[in-house]
């Protein structure tokens, strides 16, 4: 299995995929359709059934039940996209074998180390076999190492039809990194009671809470006069974003926030002195603070509408998913299957709020209630990223032992 494992990652993330969120299109990126594409010829090859593409790069495909009993149909879940923080284009996997502990050197001409120092959970995969970045790139864990373990647990049921299970679907979809990930998926297509998105972290983490989440993007106008003769008539739109930045809680952003902790995160400034563009994201996990933080992004702009006037502030805030935790706790049986399976395989489960969002947030709200499961990632979305080929086959073996419990059930 795990020579498989490192085939197929480091096959899918050679693959551009990068999201692009100034396209319209569905994917929004060729490299994804790509992705897409070798996938679906891959499940085919290993015998799996209803491989379909739509037309809108959504892959699902089927492993029938292979009991005579009633078991609901469950789904696993991975997308193809990478994020857009940091480049994904001529991914150069590097593989660490018999990790040694000690600090990894990505890039020597470019002095790129993965060190301890920076990294302190780096040394506790000393032993483990690590797939890391050659220090120019992100890697692309998030979530082609999801894709890899469910196309390796698949074909394992496959060619071990001695293990129980019910049917089983599984989804690779794009866009999951700009939040458009679910909204063409066909929930009633995909046809499964419950599913998983394979889209965690570190080894044994399970989770089905996430964030609610809002994007507020804020445009200052400005007036832009030669600075010779600016007085009494120049704005400068950059000082008017600047001043709205600063309104912000310095406490309350990623930087000083944890565990339930919410935040305003400032992910872009663009402009000049004639316009100026301020990108925001809006984080809790609680539904109330949640408003409460829209509503002081409103107050905000509100204030510098009273001083500047109304033209010179335009606001544009939309929610973009929320806490699937109110619609996986009445179906939390699906949760302790999978905290059971990880104990079976003598895995600690670490059940935490998920700092950001899956899939499974909005599929969750779609009648779909998806928990989130490791992939055995860390340092998702940048040069430092890396993974464990040891933890990559371990939540395989996860996903193989879901689908085992729900047929035993």
């Amino acid at each position: 299995m795990k020579k498989e494992i490192i085939k197929r990652f480091t096959t899918y993330v050679k693959i551009d995929t990068q999201s692009n969120e100034d396209s319209t299109t569905t994917p929004t990126t060729e490299g994804q359709l790509e992705l897409v594409n070798l996938l679906a010829d891959e499940l085919r090859e290993i015998g799996m059934e209803d491989v379909e593409v739509d037309e809108n790069g959504y892959l699902m495909a089927t492993l029938p039940s292979n009991t005579d009993k009633d078991v609901p149909t469950i789904g696993f879940l991975a997308h193809v996209d990478t994020a857009t923080d940091f480049t994904g284009k001529n991914v150069n996997p590097q593989i660490v074998e018999k990790f040694d502990g000690n600090d990894i050197v990505l890039n020597q001409e470019l002095n790129v180390v993965l060190s301890a120092n920076e990294f302190p959970e780096l040394p506790s995969y000393k032993g483990h076999t690590l797939i890391t970045t050659d220090g120019t790139t992100l890697l692309g864990a998030d979530n082609k190492a999801g894709i890899a373990e469910i196309m390796t647990a698949m074909n394992y049921l496959i060619q071990h039809p001695e293990i129980e299970h019910g049917r089983i679907r599984i989804a690779f979809t794009p866009d999951e990194e700009i939040g458009r990930g679910p909204h063409k998926f066909d929930v009633s297509r995909f046809d499964a009671s419950y599913a998983y998105t394979v889209d965690g972290g570190p080894l044994g983490e399970l989770q089905y809470e996430s964030f609610n989440a809002a994007a507020a993007k804020v445009t200052f106008r400005g007036n832009s006069v030669h600075p010779g003769t600016a007085k009494n008539k120049m704005v400068n739109s950059g000082k008017l974003a600047a001043a709205f930045i600063n309104k912000f809680p310095d406490q309350e952003s990623p930087e000083h926030t944890e565990g339930y902790e919410g935040f305003y995160h400032l992910i872009s400034v663009n402009g000049d002195v004639e316009q100026t563009k301020v990108y925001y994201i809006i984080r809790d996990h609680d539904r109330e603070k949640f408003e409460a933080r829209k509503a002081t992004v409103e107050q905000f702009v509100n204030e510098m509408k009273s001083q500047y006037g109304e033209t010179a502030i335009r606001l544009e805030m939309k929610d973009q998913y929320y806490n699937m935790r109110e619609k996986i706790e009445p179906v939390k049986e699906i949760v302790e299957i999978a905290e059971q399976a990880m104990k079976n395989l003598n895995i600690e489960p670490i059940i935490e709020p998920v700092r950001g969002g899956t899939d499974g947030s909005q599929l969750s709200y779609m009648g779909l209630p998806t928990p989130n499961i490791f992939t055995g990632g860390e340092n998702f979305h940048g040069k430092f990223e890396y993974i464990s080929v040891d933890n990559m086959e371990k939540a395989s073996h996860v996903i193989i032992e879901i689908s085992k419990l729900f047929a035993a059930k």
